[in-house]
């Protein structure tokens, strides 16, 4: 290899950058090398090209190829004085950004938000779901971002997205204006809710949020237990309807298991007990004085009993009825 072949080595004549998978920006590797008068630049669709000079932003190029002189490069030019005669080649820093949407992503509520429910109080939420964003404003990103890394990935900003997201969620349902239950009927208009609340945060590092989803909104396992078990208990209604659920659920069960007599004794056993509920809801129809209600309450704790010793009833269930009907005696 020759001297003027060594020397060609050292200026860059082709500029170009192949997008790679979850990089939002590259410095272009420069090293001591300066750029050749006349080089080509070559910015691919999705992609926008920075030129700086010790730092100070000069000339941006959208898509397109370029020949790199002094009329394309104005900026550059006044801050290298070309204009009293270029001088080639030329150094300055080239970045790479970047402006496709980044898709996939999981955001998630690491610790349960404490919002103050309009129908049970205080309640603890997790929320889970999916987000994608893209470089909005190359300027504000490479200023609050890139700064003089050599590049920048998704990977690195990743937490730090996160972070905003879970808190401006946080601010968002913290205030206890929509219902637990209407906003689990409608994840739809949560999610777009919510992405609101998260543009200004991200817009803050030149990124825009292009869309957020809700894929999962959850209460602690108890207080989900409670719920469930308060909607069975809004289902079931009155006491009479109640034992007549639980009893025909029992009979259902007990038909189903094998061994006929024992099966079919349980069965009998429920029935009896349905006939006698429905009897005793027949009498208590009528006119009732305080004595007559008084014993009607201690001959339906005796046939819930009933129900609980043939297992339609569980303890609590029997408990909380039972803590009823004698509240009911004066």
């Amino acid at each position: 290899m020759g001297v003027f072949d060594f020397l060609s080595k050292q200026f860059v004549d082709v500029i170009d950058w192949v997008d790679e998978p979850g990089v939002l920006a590259i410095r272009y590797p420069m090293a001591d090398r300066e750029i050749q008068n006349g080089a080509q630049l070559t910015v691919r669709s999705g992609q926008t090209a920075l030129f700086y000079n010790e730092g100070q932003l000069a000339d941006a190029f959208q898509p397109g190829m370029y020949t790199l002189e002094t009329a394309n490069l104005p900026l550059l030019t006044a801050l290298m004085n070309w204009d009293k005669g270029f001088a080639s080649p030329f150094k300055a820093d080239v970045q790479f950004y970047s402006l496709k949407e980044q898709a996939g992503l999981k955001w998630g509520t690491t610790q349960p938000i404490t919002v103050r429910d309009r129908d049970f109080g205080p309640l603890r939420i997790r929320a889970f779901g999916s987000y994608s964003f893209r470089i909005e404003s190359v300027p504000d990103f490479a200023v609050k971002m890139m700064g003089s890394l050599e590049r920048m990935t998704v990977a690195d900003i990743e937490p730090q997205l996160r972070g905003a997201i879970a808190t401006a969620i946080a601010s968002t349902l913290g205030t206890g204006e929509i219902a637990f239950l209407d906003l689990a009927a409608n994840q739809a208009a949560l999610s777009e809710t919510l992405k609101k609340a998260v543009e200004p945060a991200l817009a803050y590092w030149g990124l825009s949020c292009r869309s957020f989803f809700i894929e999962s909104l959850s209460l602690p396992e108890e207080v989900q237990t409670y719920l469930d078990k308060a909607s069975s208990m809004r289902v079931v209604g009155d006491l009479d309807n109640f034992i007549r659920f639980q009893s025909g659920a029992a009979i259902e069960t007990a038909a189903a298991q094998p061994g006929g007599v024992a099966g079919a004794g349980a069965g009998m056993a429920a029935g009896m007990a349905i006939g006698q509920a429905m009897a005793g809801a027949m009498t208590s129809a009528g006119s009732m004085t305080p004595a007559v209600a008084s014993e009607d309450a201690y001959v339906q704790i005796e046939k819930l009993h009933k129900l609980l010793t043939i297992g339609a009833l569980s303890q609590d269930e029997f408990d909380a009825k039972k803590t009823e009907l004698l509240s009911r005696i004066r």
